[in-house]
């Protein structure tokens, strides 16, 4: 077995029986208990605070996402393999399909289609084939980028896994992340210390940013995810631990957050996702949470935390925001609320492979009592 996989194995048997022990001697006293089968609600904040970001569900292989396997079919065609989601990364949301770039797969992607409940591994073969593909974007057109910081470029496949073209090798060192708005292709380089502006149809360089030098606030020392919405670019700088803001054209607004170990601060800031409301979502490592900053910067919420159960998170990566996919993940959330968007969360390690989160609100009005019959 390998080192790394003996380590990892040591590591969580240890901490479950820490968790678990800590768990026993604080039942009595604790009203909250983190297990999957209980239906008590994991909710952000804790009472008696508005509630704001429910925990929903996990998925973590096929057996999540797939119907259960009848006995007759068993005796039919064998029992179906379980299919497992090993070391996410980076994950994106696009037309009910969920695509997690899996560092451990081998040079792939899992894709799990939540209409029609499958759940496949995308891993090309011969000459285009992935090394280690860290983050992804799709677009409108169902065309599928990938960033493959092994390769040194983003490779682009179409809705039907074929490939297409890939480009970026002559410009990036280390491309980290893929985001496409518009007309452009946007890719932090964390060799490089920039962010490369491609065409989006000729796949052409455009050109970088920032041109500055170290000590400059608008330097990145390490960009490792990006976000761009309508009018602005949001770049996490794992570096210099904070969250920078351009322009489309690269011109430095500001930034958010700095390092500390205060909330309100990063050790390891990485994915970063923008709701409508132009607040800002950061995925801090260390901290192992999600922070939610106002357009202005400020501190608004925070939620996950170390792992103890369902809702924490085990070396997280990765936030995206969906507002198009709401009814897979309706069922999960307590009567009391609305749902009004989702977040998702990829963990490296731990049984919650991607976390499922909802951003809800107190239901408008009171829900009509069924009438009883007599």
């Amino acid at each position: 077995m390998n080192i790394k996989l003996i380590n990892m194995s040591f590591r969580y048997h240890f901490r479950f029986l820490i968790i678990t022990v800590v768990l026993l001697f604080m039942a009595s006293c604790s009203p909250r208990i983190y297990n999957q089968s209980s239906k008590e609600v994991v909710i952000y904040p804790a009472p008696p605070d508005t509630a704001r970001i429910q925990y929903l569900t996990s998925i973590s292989g096929s057996k999540d996402i797939m119907h259960k396997q009848s006995a007759f079919a068993k005796s039919i065609v064998g029992e179906e393999k379980t299919l497992s989601i090993y070391k996410p990364y980076g994950i994106f949301m696009r037309n009910g399909k969920l695509y997690v770039c899996d560092v451990s797969l081998g040079g792939g992607l899992e894709i799990i289609d939540f209409e029609n409940k499958t759940f496949n591994y995308f891993v090309p073969k011969a000459q285009y084939r992935l090394k280690l593909p860290l983050n992804c974007y799709v677009d409108a057109n169902n065309q599928l980028y990938v960033a493959d910081i092994s390769l040194r470029k983003i490779i682009v496949f179409n809705g039907e896994g074929k490939y297409i073209t890939s480009f970026g090798k002559k410009e990036n060192e280390k491309p980290t992340d893929v985001f496409v708005h518009g007309n452009k292709i946007w890719v932090p380089d964390s060799g490089n210390n920039r962010v490369n502006v491609y065409n989006k149809n000729t796949y052409a360089f455009e050109y970088y940013f920032p041109k500055s030098e170290k000590g400059d606030d608008n330097f990145l020392y390490k960009p490792t995810n990006i976000f761009v919405s309508d009018d602005k670019v949001y770049v996490s700088d794992m570096g210099h631990a904070n969250v920078k803001v351009y322009t489309h054209k690269g011109e430095y607004l500001m930034s958010i957050g700095k390092y500390g170990k205060n909330i309100g601060e990063f050790v390891r800031p990485k994915g970063i996702a923008v709701d409508r409301e132009s607040n800002l979502y950061v995925v801090d490592a260390s901290f192992e949470n999600v922070q939610i900053f106002n357009k202005d910067g400020e501190l608004l919420l925070f939620f996950g935390g170390s792992y103890e159960g369902p809702g924490g998170m085990w070396l997280p990566t990765k936030v995206i925001i969906d507002y198009d996919n709401l009814k897979y993940f309706e069922e999960y959330v307590d009567p009391k609320f609305d749902l009004e968007y989702l977040i998702f969360v990829a963990n490296q390690f731990g049984p919650d492979k991607v976390s499922v989160y909802g951003r809800i609100a107190p239901k408008k009005g009171k829900t009509k009592s069924k009438k009883t019959k007599n």
